[in-house]
């Protein structure tokens, strides 16, 4: 039973006696020592220092582990016995811990309890001379809002520091476990997980390992940190506005928002949302180093029937390309228009530009469509605002006495474009069907749009920005349209920021998008989105691999 904490002072010493016990966990000889924090620059430029090898706290062979290797690669040195599940969990155990102590990425980890099951792994490999499953063996990092026996979730809330740790696994960690997979981490999320900067008062701010002085993304920020620090090979977040797919493209990596219940959801943090209100639901999805490991991922889970760990689950298996055909040569791709309202910063622009050059150059149709009114991109975004909003809502915040964080208090949203497609005064059913009725016009107009012009799949932004100063990434207009619409999507890193070949800043004043500013930015990944319609994910990731390749 969840009790509610009186006073300002009560909040506070939870947060020191949660931090005090994950500080506790840290193995003495895996601590960044003062002098060695000293040397760290003062740019925040951790993966460009190299700072892991630096610290000397990984073996050369566990630098290679975490360094060398995808996860579609580590799985088949450890199906060979090549190398051990106990010396590829230690070895990013390590990495994790110093990310935590560089970047804040981590809200609980249990790295003994991850070291014990790969020892069972290992014997079990020795013993039975046969793999526990398809991911025998692989560590796997886990948003916070999973659950996993015996370990706390709380979400960022200090009022769910004084729940219970979960008594249950998520349908996803049960299914992990079941595959051969160790568990090792929960990564960090926003207070309120509706935010793009991942930071809360009990486990602080995500930090970018790119550059710590600017947003990891959110709300799967840790993920996205962690994937991209390579202290995690393959982690898993949720979308439900951009949630994997901002983190992915803040920190360089992939991210993959599936279509809705085909990686299963069920058993995840309780009084987070309100089920049975019709809205925008989340995905759960995969964030890695390659389109392989995310198919990976995808194919594994899908195929061993989630419908028996979820009874929200969809149960249609994952359909390969088939053999004969294998992946097209060429695509019919769909450019999203820029829209007015959301005006893409020159980084981003030119990430675009050049990738759209590159598929030209390759063979393929690009089609450049237009922003008529039935796809208009500023509608969809308030409308998928008046989905948040409509319903009601509990204040997990105020129970504590803890602060709302700076990126919560703005509270950033699309309504500077326009008036809500849908009266707020309506009574409760009829707004609930007025809502239903515009997305579906919207969702119709886009399958006009995709017939008429026989797409395969649209190419995007990911954001009109990278990764910008903290607390000013404000409001996902690129991302949340394909949460409205259920549609999957994929980020493919692409290129970086630079001062040099984009000079000018570039000054937004409606108060919610971030400006450009070419040195505070400068060297950020960039990226690009590929989208299919709804429950099309094998032809999204597909396609995505096709464009991944001819781009480069």
């Amino acid at each position: 039973m969840t009790q509610t904490t009186s006073t300002t002072d009560d909040w506070r010493t939870l947060v020191a006696r949660k931090r005090k016990q994950l500080d506790a966990q840290i193995p003495s000889e895996w601590r960044l020592t003062e002098k060695f924090l000293a040397t760290i620059p003062a740019n925040g430029r951790l993966i460009k220092a190299d700072v892991v090898r630096g610290s000397g706290i990984l073996s050369e062979k566990e630098l290679s582990i975490t360094e060398n290797y995808s996860a579609t690669g580590l799985l088949d040195e450890l199906s060979k016995g090549a190398v051990s599940s106990v010396d590829v969990t230690i070895a990013f155990c390590k990495r994790a811990a110093i990310a935590q102590q560089l970047t804040s990425c981590l809200t609980e980890h249990f790295f003994q309890q991850a070291i014990k099951r790969a020892e069972f792994l290992d014997g079990y490999l020795q013993r039975e001379k046969k793999l526990f499953g398809p991911l025998h063996g692989l560590p796997i990092s886990i948003k916070d809002s999973f659950c996993i026996e015996g370990i706390q979730s709380t979400v960022g809330y200090v009022k769910f520091l004084e729940n219970s740790p979960a008594s249950h696994n998520s349908a996803i960690v049960e299914m992990l476990l079941n595959l051969g997979a160790v568990l090792y981490v929960k990564t960090n999320i926003p207070q309120t997980m509706m935010t793009g900067d991942s930071e809360n008062n009990i486990f602080g701010r995500a930090l970018n390992p790119h550059n710590t002085n600017l947003t990891a993304g959110g709300s799967s920020g840790g993920e996205g940190a962690l994937v991209a620090f390579r202290g995690s090979i393959l982690g898993i977040g949720t979308d439900i506005a951009g949630s994997i797919r901002i983190p992915s493209l803040c920190c360089g990596v992939y991210g993959f928002k599936p279509s809705i219940d085909r990686i299963p959801w069920g058993g995840q943090v309780a009084d987070i949302a309100m089920e049975g209100t019709p809205g925008l639901k989340p995905s759960a999805g995969p964030l890695a180093h390659s389109l392989n490991d995310i198919e990976l991922f995808m194919s594994t889970i899908i195929n061993a029937e989630p419908w028996r760990h979820d009874s929200t689950a969809s149960a249609a298996p994952w359909s390969y390309p088939k053999a004969s055909t294998g992946e097209p040569s060429q695509l019919t791709i769909g450019i999203l228009p820029e829209s007015k309202d959301f005006p893409l910063h020159p980084p981003v622009k030119r990430a675009l530009q050049t990738a759209i050059s590159a598929l030209i150059m390759k063979g393929h149709h690009i089609v450049y469509l237009s922003e008529t009114p039935g796809i208009d991109f500023a509608y969809a975004n308030r409308l998928a605002f008046q989905y948040f909003i409509y319903g009601p809502h509990t204040d997990h915040i105020a129970a504590s006495g803890e602060p709302p964080v700076t990126s919560v208090a703005r509270m950033s949203s699309p309504m500077f474009t326009g008036p809500f497609p849908v009266d707020m005064g309506l009574p409760p059913f009829e707004k609930i069907d007025a809502l239903h009725k515009a997305r579906k016009a919207y969702a119709e107009a886009w399958r006009k749009t995709w017939v008429e012009n026989n797409l395969d799949v649209l190419l995007a932004p990911g954001a009109q920005n990278t990764a910008v100063p903290h607390d000013t990434f404000g409001w996902p207009p690129y991302t949340v349209v394909w949460n409205l619409l259920d549609y999957p999507a994929c980020i493919i890193p692409y290129g970086k920021a630079s001062k040099e070949l984009d000079p000018e800043p570039m000054a937004i004043t409606d108060g919610v998008q971030p400006s450009y500013d070419p040195n505070a930015v400068d060297g950020a990944p960039c990226a690009i989105q590929v989208i299919a319609p709804r429950f099309q994910d094998e032809k999204c990731l597909s396609a995505a691999r096709v464009i991944d390749r001819d781009i480069r």
